[in-house]
């Protein structure tokens, strides 16, 4: 099978009459992306940023962006409400955050002995969600929010990452206490703001140079936390049904 990677400058390019039959794209710019008279019959597109603002995917001439984030959002309860504005809003956003996660671990603890450390398709094992989300916090809250000068962890996975194979696997039982902690510093955090503070303005940890405020910080570790859930639940459904 061909493989395009980072060095391969495909912008613009064109395919015409090209056999794209079974070809994956992961990670991939596909933005503007413009296909027409294409047979995509049994397609499977992923993309978590289609349900924020200025989010759009035509299919046919129809707008599909705000059906999918809606359905999404049925399938979620809760979710609907990760971008809330105030104080108390964000506080009952991270509430819902913290129960649906923990019918969902509840859910991986009665699975099967190493279900958690088993990956679908290439994607991060539960286990290595849960580490990746402890880096996302890390990153937002601790380098965005509180700009400590050096917030990670050393369980957490960032985003692209894979574990060094010389360092030692964390047990799960590991993950899940840094995860815990993590869980309770935003929701101690939130407890504590204020509307003023919600405001204040912020280093992007990814390009400084861009201000970003508490509040658009914190609607990142939200999203961050449904979309790697929805991920989650995914592949334990796929584990069960095999």
């Amino acid at each position: 099978m061909t493989k395009f990677g980072p060095s391969d400058d495909l912008e613009a390019a064109e395919f015409f009459e090209a056999n794209l039959h079974g070809a994956r794209f992961v990670e991939c710019d596909l933005s503007g992306t413009v296909m027409h008279g294409v047979d995509i019959q049994g397609g499977d597109i992923d993309s978590p940023w289609l349900g924020e603002p200025g989010g759009s995917l035509k299919v046919n001439g129809i707008e599909v962006a705000g059906y999918v984030d809606a359905e999404l959002n049925r399938r979620f309860p809760g979710r609907a409400n990760r971008n809330a504005e105030d104080p108390a809003g964000l506080l009952a956003a991270w509430a819902e955050i913290e129960r649906t996660w923990a019918a969902t671990l509840d859910r991986a603890e009665g699975m099967p002995a190493g279900a958690v450390d088993v990956s679908v398709g290439g994607e991060w094992s539960f286990a290595q969600t849960q580490r990746h989300l402890v880096h996302a916090t890390d990153t937002w809250l601790g380098r965005g929010i509180l700009e400590l000068e050096d917030p990670y962890h050393p369980i957490g996975l960032k985003y692209g990452g894979t574990d060094d194979p010389a360092a030692k696997t964390p047990s799960y039982a590991e993950v899940l206490e840094a995860r815990a902690g993590r869980v309770a510093m935003v929701r101690d955090f939130i407890a504590a703001t204020t509307p003023a503070e919600l405001d204040e303005p912020r280093k992007n940890p990814h390009n400084p140079e861009h201000p970003e405020t508490v509040r658009h910080c914190l609607h990142v570790i939200l999203g961050e936390e449904w979309e790697h859930h929805r991920f989650a639940v995914r592949d334990l459904d796929t584990i069960e049904a095999t």
